[in-house]
């Protein structure tokens, strides 16, 4: 699942996994992506922090606090210590990543290492 506000980004990324060989869904606020994500149950979740509506890491403590057991990684622009140590603090199992700083690729490989896949 990808819960992202940028289209341009929610696109390119959507496509890559997609042609990765994964199922997608994607909400495009944070209210929507806790929706869905309770509706869907996804394995992992790619989440922004700067969101509509919902930031991400309110998102994340919602899923926790309902339940819904997710692997998340944060893909974001925001680099502060304070995100960073707030959003690793969201959910147990999670992930941080500054969308500036990795390629396309280098995204899908993390998503496939989040979910043990070769």
């Amino acid at each position: 699942m990808i819960v992202e506000d940028d289209k341009g980004f929610l696109w390119i990324l959507k496509e890559g996994l997609l042609a990765a060989g994964f199922s997608i869904v994607y909400a495009e606020d944070g209210e929507d992506g806790v929706k869905k994500a309770q509706e869907e149950k996804p394995d992992l979740m790619f989440l922004d922090i700067m969101l509509p509506k919902m930031d991400g890491i309110t998102v994340a403590k919602t899923l926790k606090e309902k339940g819904v057991d997710v692997k998340i990684i944060f893909l974001t622009n925001l680099k502060d210590v304070d995100h960073i140590s707030q959003a690793m603090d969201a959910s147990k199992d999670t992930d941080y990543i500054i969308k500036s700083d990795l390629h396309l690729d280098q995204i899908v490989e993390r998503a496939k290492n989040k979910l043990g896949i070769k």
